[in-house]
């Protein structure tokens, strides 16, 4: 399945999962969690994967995020982990999320393109001022004797 193929399912999917969460909240199902959050912040942590084809630089950080997100707001919102600690652990996580992804074993996304290297011999373009151009009225390349100041 490509990545062409896989996108219009985003929407779709999203859309069931905050139905279901909407639906889990009014039954009561979990009580006091807003399962609407939660399993939003956890389809939006499985689709990366989804999405990107498996794991890459940038998978490797956004998913794990989400489910790690998706995971402490469960626990905060049972009242078995408090704000003060879900932020920190939070912000511990994606610092080494970011780690992970400087690992030279973790491939770069296939979206990524890079750069051609610059080719040799070439100079930067030359930069043209209005009286360089050629056709115009004051320009050294007009006819007439181009190039007169006095004129304008």
């Amino acid at each position: 399945m490509s990545f062409n193929s896989r996108a219009p399912l985003v929407i779709p999917i999203l859309i069931i999962v905050v139905g279901v969460g909407w639906l889990l909240t009014a039954q009561g199902f979990g009580a006091g969690i807003n399962w609407v959050w939660t399993l939003g912040l956890g389809i939006i942590g499985i689709l990366t994967f989804v999405l990107s084809k498996g794991f890459d630089k940038v998978s490797v950080v956004i998913g794990p995020f989400f489910l790690l997100a998706s995971l402490l707001s469960v626990l905060r919102q049972t009242s078995q982990l408090s704000l003060e600690i879900e932020v920190p652990v939070l912000v511990i996580g994606i610092g080494a999320l970011l780690l992970v992804a400087q690992l030279p074993a973790v491939p770069k996304p296939g979206w990524f393109v890079e750069p051609p290297p610059p080719a040799e011999g070439l100079s930067a373009p030359k930069k043209l001022r209005l009286d360089d151009a050629p056709g115009t009225p004051f320009g050294r390349g007009a006819a007439g004797g181009g190039g007169q100041e006095g004129s304008r």
